[in-house]
C-alpha cells in the first residue's frame, strides 16, 4: 500500500494497522442519544410482545366466560312438583307386562302420557307447563317400582322449554308470569340435567342430549387414529430412513406438504366420491367419517413424524450400528422410541384438529337427525361439531344454551386431548 493511500485512510474514516485506535466516547450527547433510542426501541418491542400476549389471553378469557355464562344453564333444568293419582287413573297395565321388554309399549298404549297431562291440568290448569318428555320420566319410575300404580306419587318433572328459559332469565313476559306464580306456590326447583349427558338429539330442547354426538365423535376418532397413526408413522420412517433421494421421493414429499394445507372440505368431497359413491358404504356412519378424517390427518402425522425422526442425533444410529444392530433394529429399537414423543404430540394435535372439523362430515351426510346414540361403526351417527351447528340453527330459545353447553363439552374434549399430548411428551421424552 502506498504512503499516499495510507495517509488518506484517516480522512476516509478507515482504520489501518499503524493508525491509533481512538476509544468511543460514550459520554457525548450524540452517543447518549443513540443509547436512549436503543432502550426505547427495546421497551417498545417488549411492550408490543406483552400486549399481544395480554390481548390473546383476553380474547380466550372472553370466549370461555361467554361460553360458561351461556352454557352452564344447559346442564340444569327447571322442574315442577306434580302429584299423580295412579289409582284414580286406572291404567290397564299388569305387573307381568311391566316385567318384560315391552314395558315401554305397554305403558304408552295404556295412556300414561294422557294421565300425566290430566294430572297437570288438575294441579296447574295447563298441561303445557310440562315438557313433552315429562311422561317418560314417569314411565321410567313406574318400571323401576310397579307399586306406584296403586297409589298417589309425587314427581319432579321438567317444565316446558319456554318456562325453563324464563326461569333462567330470558323468557317471554307470559312465561315469566307463570314462573312467578309457580314459585309462589313453592312447586318449582332446579337440578342437574342428567338427560343432557345421557341422551341424543330431539326436537324439544328440554329432551336433547349430547351423548349421541359425543359417542359418534369418539367412534369417528377411533377409526381416524387406527388408520392415520400407523400409516403416517410408517410413511415417515420410510421417507426418512429408507427412501432413495430421487425425483419421485421429492414429488411425494411435495405432495404430502401440499395435502397438509388442502382445505378440509376437499377431503369431504373425496370421501363422498370414493367411500359413498364408489364403495357404497353407509351414509352418516362413523366409519366413513373416520376414513375421511384419516385422509386429512395423515399428512400432518407424516410431517410431524419426519421432523421428530430428524431430531434424533446421528450418533444414536452410529452407536447402534457399531455394536452390531441391523438397520431395522436401529430404526425400531433406537430411533423410533426416541422420536415417539414428537410423533405422539403431532398426532394428538392432528386428532384435535380433526375433532373440530365440520365441513368434511357435512359432505358425507353426518348432519342427519339422529335420535339415538350409534350402536357401532356402521350405525347412523353425528359428531359434536355437527351437532353444535344443527342446534345453532334452531329457532327455539332453549337451543341457545344447549348449543353453548355442547361447545363446553367440545372444549373439554379438546383440552383433554391436548393434556394427553403434554403428558405423553413428558412421559416418553429423553434428553441427551
Amino acid at each position: 500500500m502506498s504512503n499516499t493511500l495510507v495517509a488518506q485512510l484517516p480522512d476516509m474514516g478507515i482504520a489501518h494497522d499503524d493508525a491509533p485506535r481512538v476509544p468511543t466516547d460514550w459520554t457525548t450527547t450524540s452517543m447518549q442519544g443513540r443509547i436512549r433510542r436503543r432502550y426505547r426501541a427495546e421497551r417498545r418491542f417488549r411492550l408490543m410482545g406483552l400486549s399481544a400476549v395480554v390481548m390473546s389471553a383476553g380474547f380466550l378469557a372472553f370466549l370461555l366466560v361467554t361460553m360458561l355464562m351461556q352454557g352452564l344453564g344447559g346442564f340444569t333444568e327447571t322442574r315442577v312438583s306434580l302429584p299423580i293419582d295412579f289409582a284414580a287413573a286406572k291404567l290397564p297395565v299388569t305387573a307381568r307386562q311391566l316385567d318384560g321388554r315391552g314395558a315401554d309399549l305397554a305403558l304408552a298404549g295404556a295412556g300414561l302420557e294422557s294421565a300425566v297431562d290430566a294430572a297437570a291440568v288438575r294441579a296447574f290448569g295447563d298441561a303445557n307447563i310440562l315438557s313433552d318428555g315429562a311422561w317418560v320420566r314417569v314411565r321410567n319410575a313406574i318400571k323401576a317400582d310397579p307399586a306406584l300404580l296403586s297409589r298417589t306419587a309425587q314427581f319432579d318433572l321438567p317444565t316446558s322449554s319456554a318456562l325453563d328459559v324464563a326461569d333462567k332469565g330470558n323468557g317471554t313476559p307470559e312465561a315469566e308470569a307463570t314462573i312467578a306464580s309457580l314459585k309462589q306456590r313453592g312447586v318449582l326447583s332446579r337440578g342437574f340435567n342428567t338427560g343432557f349427558l345421557a341422551g341424543a338429539d330431539a326436537t324439544d330442547p328440554t329432551r336433547v342430549g349430547i351423548w349421541g354426538a359425543f359417542k359418534g365423535s369418539l367412534l369417528t376418532m377411533l377409526v381416524t387414529l387406527g388408520l392415520a397413526f400407523p400409516i403416517g408413522v410408517l410413511s415417515a420412517l420410510y421417507l426418512e430412513e429408507y427412501a432413495p433421494k430421487n425425483r419421485w421421493t421429492d414429488l411425494i414429499e411435495v405432495s404430502i406438504n401440499n395435502l397438509a394445507a388442502v382445505p378440509s372440505i376437499i377431503f369431504g368431497l373425496l370421501g363422498l366420491a370414493v367411500f359413498l359413491g364408489s364403495f357404497g358404504m353407509p351414509r352418516s356412519a362413523p366409519i366413513v367419517g373416520g376414513l375421511t378424517l384419516a385422509l386429512m390427518t395423515m399428512p400432518v402425522i407424516v410431517i410431524a413424524g419426519r421432523n421428530a425422526i430428524k431430531a434424533v442425533p446421528p450418533s444414536i444410529r452410529d452407536a447402534a450400528l457399531g455394536v452390531g444392530a441391523s438397520p431395522v433394529q436401529v430404526v425400531f429399537h433406537h430411533v423410533l422410541p426416541l422420536a415417539l414423543p414428537g410423533i405422539l404430540t403431532g398426532t394428538i394435535i392432528g386428532m384435535a384438529r380433526a375433532l373440530g372439523e365440520t365441513a368434511p362430515l357435512l359432505m358425507i351426510g353426518m348432519r342427519a337427525f339422529i335420535a339415538a346414540p350409534p350402536s357401532g361403526l356402521g350405525s347412523p351417527a353425528t359428531a359434536l361439531p355437527v351437532q353444535i351447528f344443527l342446534w345453532s340453527d334452531q329457532v327455539d330459545r332453549g337451543f341457545v344454551e344447549k348449543t353453548s353447553a355442547a361447545i363446553i363439552v367440545l372444549l373439554v374434549f379438546l383440552l383433554a386431548m391436548n393434556g394427553l399430548a403434554i403428558y405423553l411428551r413428558n412421559r416418553f421424552e429423553t434428553r441427551w
